[in-house]
């Protein structure tokens, strides 16, 4: 037997490579630390150091090596001072040691241990269902409004573990860039780190997508010098101009993130040759802060001398800012060859606040600046979101969590009360949203409104400049039909609290109801039934199937087609029985009970373990032999495959990443898998006898619908068929690529 050689680590080397990275922080915070402060970051070092000495990181590096990563990126990147360095440096302490936060109290002081505390109880959080996530993201937001540099280093610890997560396992992988994209990259665009959004975003395609990014950053390698010269031809006229005014300046062009050129091209389905605004060109102009705004419009001025603007184009965040602070001035012009380039104008002030967010913000906070205004006062709302949504509902928690996602990438829509005040609201808000904005109560009682003096209905969507007056009534009361409308969180909250408390009376008589029929059938009223009855009957809370029921929506006697589905359920199900197995942990134990010690042992093997477990494959994506997928234990329906590029991937993984198992497709041909094809192209006579034709005849496979639409010279055809696997799939689409007159096969879901 052959003894497995452990690699030789050099102590002394990783010590000195330790100190190395520990001085290049120092570096970096130099400009920012006052007295004692460099004191107090080596004694977070130290104990830091201590603490993790015998720990390593699943990459066989040492563990310190992360804190001190986190507090580089703190620092750096994000702009954060001291007290954040330390906290940084001493992140994992807590939770990796016997170090408790009394402990940290005294020995770094008070700031620094409720940071630490905060960090603490969002940390490890990742192994529950939805709602205990949900409930840990309420928390880690509650911290929010405590002090926001919680989450701040909770980003700067997130962009490290992306940064290292080739180390990890395929399966962890999937789940910690779901869940970065879910909730992480969103919170960096809302607090205005524009740039650790992008990387966020980049390195979750990376990791989820690896052929999609490769792809995208060898074209964007490829195209380099073609746009180089095209940006440095576009910005010549400009700099001319700009050095006549005597502003400092620097011109430069930015190619967009891959994710969001992959995303467009996802979205519009047209080749990268396509995508004609892949860059943007940035002016940055180092002037004073009282002539801030003029030298922007004046730098504007000059661009549209030169370039014709899109009217449509237009955003000006610098009278308005958005409500992270971001100020910029933005246009589309058309260049001398066609294409449409964004130009983004902005002081040296303005760029460090959009690359830095929120931290910048506070550096320039002294300043008569509307910096920062919008997000002090989303903070706010976000502490009333939290504080208004039931604590002990776990649906409210989950709820919540989509609600305030929705809020993350939303853009802003400004309007007036009748005596002139500014009101900020997300964009698509209504008139209700509007009354809801100012107090509750007007809100509940709002019957209409006037907008630039015009009645309007509830419904009616604001627009910028509008004037908003709200008209309100006695007799109004809020109906669940004002949910179909509102926008923002605040509105949608506050209309549940007030409809929950008229409709508490149809929950008490519908429990009552469910109560006698499921005692005439026989059945025990325990919450592991009421979860199902919820589930089969399509309500998202046991309240709401009770509220259903009282109201008369869902009458009792179809209770009893419920039990007799559920018994014929409960004969089918197979050995590997999956209301018994909580969680993906456990079916990888049972894998590897029937599968030995096989390399593959932990896997699902589509195609050979199908007598033996129960899964399916997903309607929502449909995958076929060959697509990149996953395991999702389900809690009544088996194993559910999904690809990896699900519509739903994300949102899976991320809330529930304990029910997610690895899977792979045998090399079985006998199989044959639903796959879509979406065909257009310029219609001619004979083009559906050729399409068809190559799809039976040439590669004999069985067609289950064809619908064609053709209309004005352009046709579409959406064909579903089986297929063998991925390949097979290609090798059809590239055939029918050369068919006379199509212009583009796409596989759709």
């Amino acid at each position: 037997m052959n003894d497995v050689v452990e690699p030789v680590i050099d102590l002394e080397l990783e010590r000195q490579e330790i100190l190395k990275r520990y001085r290049r922080l120092l570096r970096a915070a130099k400009p920012l630390l006052k007295e004692n402060d460099a004191k107090l970051i080596k004694k977070a070092f130290n104990t830091s150091a201590e603490a993790h000495k015998n720990m390593r990181r699943r990459s066989g590096e040492p563990y310190i090596y992360h804190p001190l990563a986190v507090a580089q990126i703190a620092v750096e990147e994000i702009g954060l001072g001291t007290t954040s360095i330390v906290a940084a440096l001493l992140h994992d302490v807590v939770e990796d040691t016997d170090m408790t936060i009394p402990d940290i109290d005294r020995l770094f002081g008070a700031k620094v241990a409720r940071i630490i505390d905060g960090l603490t109880k969002i940390s490890g959080i990742f192994e529950y269902g939805t709602s205990q996530q949900a409930e840990n993201f309420r928390k880690m937001l509650l911290t929010l409004s405590d002090d926001v540099r919680v989450i701040l280093i909770k980003l700067a610890d997130r962009l490290h573990n992306m940064r290292t997560l080739d180390s990890m396992p395929r399966d962890k992988q999937l789940k910690i860039a779901s869940e970065t994209i879910y909730i992480y990259a969103p919170l960096a665009h809302r607090l205005g780190l524009y740039a650790i959004k992008s990387e966020l975003e980049d390195l979750y395609l990376k990791y989820v997508e690896p052929e999609a990014y490769k792809d995208v950053a060898r074209k964007l390698r490829e195209t380099k010098a073609g746009r180089d010269r095209f940006i440095s031809k576009f910005i010549e006229p400009i700099e001319e101009s700009l050095q006549a005014t005597g502003y400092k300046y620097v011109v430069r062009g930015r190619p967009k993130s891959i994710y969001s050129i992959w995303n467009k091209l996802s979205k519009s389905k047209k080749p990268f040759e396509e995508i004609y605004d892949l860059f943007a060109v940035r002016i940055i102009l180092d002037v004073p802060p009282q002539q801030e705004k003029a030298a922007c419009w004046r730098a504007y001025s000059i661009v549209t001398d030169h370039y014709k603007p899109n009217p449509d184009r237009l955003k000006d965040w610098i009278s308005t800012p958005r409500a992270n602070g971001y100020e910029s001035l933005h246009t589309t012009v058309m260049s001398k060859t066609g294409q449409w380039v964004e130009v983004q104008i902005r002081t040296e002030r303005m760029n460090e606040i959009a690359e830095k967010g929120y931290a910048a913000h506070w550096k320039y906070k002294g300043n008569d600046t509307q910096t920062g205004r919008g997000i002090d006062l989303w903070i706010s709302q976000v502490r009333d979101m939290i504080e208004t949504t039931e604590k002990g509902e776990k649906a409210g928690a989950i709820e919540f969590l989509d609600d305030f996602r929705s809020n993350l990438y939303s853009e802003e829509v400004f309007v007036f009360t009748p005596k002139g005040d500014l009101k900020v609201l997300q964009r698509g808000a209504t008139a209700l949203d509007f009354a809801f904005d100012i107090h509750t109560q007007i809100g509940a009682k709002c019957m209409a409104a006037k907008v630039n003096n015009v009645l309007v209905p509830l419904s009616h969507v604001l627009q910028n400049g509008d004037q908003v007056e709200v008209i309100t009534s006695n007799k109004q009361k809020p109906n669940e039909d004002w949910l179909r409308f509102v926008v923002t969180s605040k509105a949608r909250t506050k209309i549940k609290d007030l409809i929950k408390e008229e409709n508490k009376r149809y929950v008490t008589d519908g429990r009552d109801m469910v109560a006698k029929k499921l005692k005439t059938l026989r059945l025990d009223m325990t919450n592991e039934l009421l979860n199902q009855l919820r589930a089969f009957f399509g309500s998202k809370t046991t309240a709401d199937f009770f509220y259903r029921v009282g109201k008369g929506h869902i009458e009792t006697k179809e209770i009893v087609r419920f039990k007799s589905e559920k018994e014929a359920k409960e004969n089918r199900q197979n050995k590997l029985n999956t209301d018994n197995i909580a969680d993906g942990k456990s079916f990888t134990k049972e894998l590897k009970k029937m599968h030995g010690d096989r390399a593959d042992a932990d896997m699902l093997l589509i195609g050979e373990d199908m007598d033996k477990i129960d899964y399916t494959l997903s309607k929502c994506c449909n995958p076929i032999s060959g697509d990149d997928v996953f395991g999702f234990v389900t809690i009544n329906d088996g194993i559910k495959i999904h690809r990896v590029s699900c519509p739903n991937a994300v949102e899976l993984m991320s809330n529930h990443g304990n029910r997610i198992i690895k899977a792979k497709w045998t090399s079985q041909r006998d199989l044959a898998f639903l796959a879509g094809l979406r065909i257009t192209g310029t219609d001619r006579v004979g083009l559906v006898n050729d399409v068809t034709r190559i799809i039976s005849n040439e590669l004999s496979i069985n067609m289950r619908s064809v619908t064609i639409d053709s209309k004005d010279g352009i046709f579409e055809g959406k064909i579903k068929l089986y297929v063998h696997d991925t390949a097979h799939l290609e090798t059809l689409m590239k055939k029918l690529d050369n068919v006379d007159g199509v212009y583009e096969v796409v596989r759709f879901d």
